[in-house]
């Protein structure tokens, strides 16, 4: 674990890098260690280090590791950024402080329901398809005004940014560009793209947020 603690400070390092060359802040961009599929000792070794922010997909794995980790660490907070079911919905609205993969309609509707019920209102990204992947979840980009006007209009939600994730075999660059113009356009202030292989060209292109992994934790464990 000591490995993990060495590897923050080079990223962060990285980051601040990055954020300079770009004529930024070196402090203007938030690091989401994504610790999916990691162990809760690596979460613990990576807040002895200092981080406070982590990103994990699948909302039963993310409720198996924070909560209890939070009455140490009040300042932590918690993304989720995978797919998310509408039957998962109020569970994320639980346990995450952003929830980053708002993508349609019926998702929407429903955790503005959970947030009713639940008295939580974590902030929601809307997740972009920048490059119309059928795979892949995400608002296409044509439909990306009328989706985020509907959720904070129709559905009241805390709409804070957007995310993408570029394919994985086209420049990134381009797709970045296109989600910081849609964010300028839209008036919203988080983004969140670039992951451990081209975070330093999302932070050029203006990101708020990167989500990054394997750079911090290594490999995943085999499932």
């Amino acid at each position: 674990m000591s490995s993990i603690a060495e590897n923050m400070k080079q990223v962060r390092a990285r980051i601040a890098e990055a954020a300079l060359r770009a004529g930024r802040a070196a402090d203007a961009v938030t690091l989401v260690a994504v610790s999916k599929f990691h162990p809760a000792e690596a979460v613990a070794a990576a807040l002895a280090a200092g981080q406070n922010c982590f990103g994990e997909n699948r909302v039963q794995e993310a409720a198996g590791k924070f909560p209890a980790l939070r009455p140490d660490h009040p300042d932590l907070r918690l993304h989720i950024i995978g797919a998310l079911q509408t039957n998962k919905a109020r569970d994320a609205v639980r346990v995450a402080d952003v929830i980053e993969s708002l993508d349609r309609p019926r998702l929407a509707a429903v955790l503005a329901e959970s947030m009713a019920r639940e008295g939580r209102r974590p902030q929601v990204l809307v997740q972009v398809n920048t490059g119309r992947e059928p795979q892949k979840a995400g608002i296409l980009p044509e439909a990306l005004d009328d989706f985020v006007a509907e959720c904070r209009e129709s559905h009241g939600l805390p709409v804070a940014g957007l995310m993408c994730i570029p394919p994985a075999e086209e420049d990134p660059n381009p797709h970045f560009a296109a989600l910081a113009e849609a964010a300028g356009r839209l008036r919203l202030g988080t983004l969140s793209m670039g992951m451990s292989g081209d975070f330093e060209a999302a932070i050029a292109h203006g990101a708020t947020h990167v989500r990054i992994g394997t750079a911090i934790f290594g490999n995943r464990p085999a499932l």
